[in-house]
């Protein structure tokens, strides 16, 4: 009988202790949840991740940083003062409570104490965005465009939301000319969101003129521009009417580049996004193209479905007034000759200038030759190589391998 009030009694202690440890471990695992949720909203629902984690110096600090934006009243700057020292109580390297007691003071023009804060948040942490948007409005306050440039390379380079928030202002600061020059020696030092830059200015550039000189001082420091951004840029320069500042960026990168000539004779370039100023392939139904590269030269292909016509390959002219010829050869064409190719410059008002017609490859050894005139009110032009529609079963097809337009003149030949 006494084991059994023993055993009765050691059993009621046991399920006492285990009751208590259950219902600790039940508190521990509600702390760490609601620290855990707390710090998860800590971004979209500040307050709330507060209520959750208030011992959280990272939480705290961000409720901090969230009553001290550009609207906040005086009651809410010296809550979030408040706030952020309560934040470095609990965590000493809570970087955005830092960063938030320099906006306050700087709010105050308190430059100095907003200097001292935000100094120490870069000795805590260089990835903190505020702390260096903020250096970087400083540098800017204070002209200089060497800590300025420095800082939105550390921002772009640490923070992932940086580029949506920075990219547009630094477009749009490289208009200046100073600008333009630090940021060029900054892009030559290939830093990691250079190349993403280079693309987001060709389609969001202040305006084209600025987005072709960065290229070509960039060019110029050996940094390669993708054809994409470059064709983008020149695009832009031609809907806006700045033609002439279009060909000298096209020709800044195509050596022998003249504008008394069609380009690429011999269709060698490469290029995985043609300009208006190279050789530009068309297609369209019923009608295939294009250019095909070997070792030695390239040579472009076509074909057309029988009844199909239509334009092929274009290049736009910036030829002087005067006599042109435009030759070239042939191979694997052969039609009657109403269904032949043929070349035709026109203006850009449409008129047409002339036309060459390319014979049967057979005929002449497949070279073809022909004489154009440009007059004076005539100053940007268009060749395109054209298709005729054949009643042929099998359409028309053949090969250009070679095609010149040059002055009349021999000595400009």
């Amino acid at each position: 009988m006494p084991r059994r009030r023993s055993r009765t009694r050691r059993s009621a202690a046991a399920w006492a202790i285990r009751g208590t440890l259950a219902i600790g471990a039940a508190g521990l695992g509600y702390v760490s949840v609601a620290q855990t949720l707390g710090y998860g909203l800590r971004t979209s629902a500040p307050a709330r991740a507060h209520a959750l984690a208030p011992t959280d110096g990272r939480v705290t600090a961000a409720l901090a940083s969230s009553l001290s934006g550009v609207d906040a009243s005086a009651a809410d700057r010296r809550r979030a003062d408040d706030l952020a020292r309560l934040a470095l109580r609990q965590d000493p390297t809570a970087v955005t409570a830092i960063s938030t007691l320099g906006l306050n003071a700087q709010s105050r023009a308190d430059t100095t104490h907003a200097r001292r804060m935000f100094a120490y948040a870069q000795t805590l942490s260089r990835r903190d965005l505020q702390t260096q948007i903020w250096a970087i409005e400083d540098a800017v306050g204070r002209g200089d465009i060497t800590a300025a440039l420095k800082h939105y390379d550390i921002a772009l380079r640490t923070s992932r939301n940086a580029a949506d928030l920075l990219f547009p202002i630094l477009g749009t600061a490289m208009v200046d000319p100073t600008i333009r020059r630090a940021l060029t020696l900054t892009l030559a030092a290939r830093p990691a969101w250079g190349a993403a830059f280079v693309e987001y200015v060709a389609g969001n550039g202040p305006e084209p003129r600025t987005t072709a000189q960065l290229y070509a001082d960039l060019s110029r420091k050996g940094i390669q521009i993708p054809d994409g951004a470059r064709t983008a840029v020149i695009n832009g320069l031609i809907a806006n009417g700045f033609i002439n500042e279009a060909w000298a960026y096209h020709a800044s990168y195509t050596p022998g580049a003249d504008r008394r000539r069609a380009r690429d004779p011999r269709f060698t370039a490469v290029s995985t996004a043609p300009s208006p100023f190279d050789w530009v392939v068309l297609e369209d139904a019923g009608l295939s193209a294009s250019i095909q590269h070997g070792d030695t030269g390239g040579v472009f292909d076509f074909s057309a479905t029988s009844g199909v016509g239509g334009p092929l390959l274009r290049q736009m002219q910036l030829l002087p007034a005067g006599d042109y010829i435009l030759d070239g050869h042939s191979s694997q064409i052969e039609q009657p000759a109403s269904s032949t190719p043929y070349w035709i410059l026109t203006c850009r008002d449409g008129r047409e200038l002339g036309r060459v017609v390319v014979p049967n490859s057979l005929t002449n050894g497949g070279n073809f030759m022909g004489r154009i005139r440009v007059p004076a009110d005539c100053p940007i032009q268009t060749l395109t190589l054209m298709a005729r529609p054949s009643d042929a079963v099998a359409g028309v097809s053949g090969q250009i391998d070679r095609v010149r337009l040059f002055p009349a003149d021999r000595q400009s030949r």
